[in-house]
């Protein structure tokens, strides 16, 4: 009793692989940033399931997925999606997107997001942080490598925005929003093994040409994955530590 509340925005459809491994994605985020005492729910947002009006209250903090759909797009939940999380701003809840969800929060803000220029990125990418208090006071390093997987990204970011890392292929892989609401690009709560099997599923819907498959998948076998720090970065802002 008396513990923090918290809401998963699942914004696709769990994958069989993930769903027998892990309990679907809402499973993979709950074992990243979940800690003994608190109550964490879900939302298939992507399939019209949104929290009702009296329940948003009742959160401490929400976390809104990837996605197989696109942030610019005007599907009914995605404009729904947006009307919640400019709701979310008024409220001054925390919010925590990641990859499509960091998208669709920046645009919620009032910034711009589209195909990305450089195509593709999937596989493992290094990220620079800025000298940003937020990485200092935790001891984050200045480089984190991260598994990304999207095609589209924040091309302008919301007015007042700040920007906290940047990568070779992508402008904006991190963002602040004053102290309530964070993007992040890359999926800091994959596993290898997520991956793997995601870059398979992309290639068998030809979403993805083979020589990528094949260059994502050995990239894996040589890096190494800041898991531990992205947990802790993760974590220390949805709960107000920092």
């Amino acid at each position: 009793m008396g513990g923090k509340k918290f809401a998963v925005l699942l914004c696709a459809e769990d994958s069989e692989y993930v769903k027998k491994k892990y309990g679907g994605y809402f499973g993979v985020f709950v074992r990243m940033l979940g800690e003994e005492g608190e109550t964490w729910k879900k939302f298939r947002v992507a399939n019209g399931e949104f929290p009702k009006d009296e329940e948003i209250e009742e959160f401490d903090g929400f976390v809104i997925t990837g996605s197989c759909n696109d942030a610019h797009g005007n599907d009914v939940w995605i404009c729904k999606l947006l009307n919640l999380l400019k709701e979310l701003d008024t409220l001054k809840k925390k919010v925590l997107g990641i990859c499509f969800g960091h998208q669709i929060l920046g645009r919620a803000l009032g910034g711009k997001t589209g195909r990305a220029e450089a195509g593709w990125d999937i596989g493992i990418t290094t990220v620079e942080l800025s000298s940003s208090k937020l990485f200092t006071s935790l001891k984050i390093p200045a480089f984190l490598s991260v598994i990304e997987a999207h095609r589209d990204e924040v091309r302008e970011l919301p007015p007042t925005a700040e920007v906290l890392a940047w990568s070779s292929r992508t402008g904006v892989e991190m963002f602040r929003y004053g102290d309530h609401m964070m993007g992040i690009q890359g999926h800091p709560e994959y596993t290898m093994d997520i991956l793997l099997h995601l870059i398979d599923r992309l290639l068998q819907r030809n979403l993805i040409e083979e020589s990528v498959a094949v260059e994502a998948k050995s990239d894996l076998e040589a890096r190494e994955l800041d898991r531990e720090a992205w947990k802790k970065l993760c974590i220390s802002f949805l709960k107000g530590r920092l």
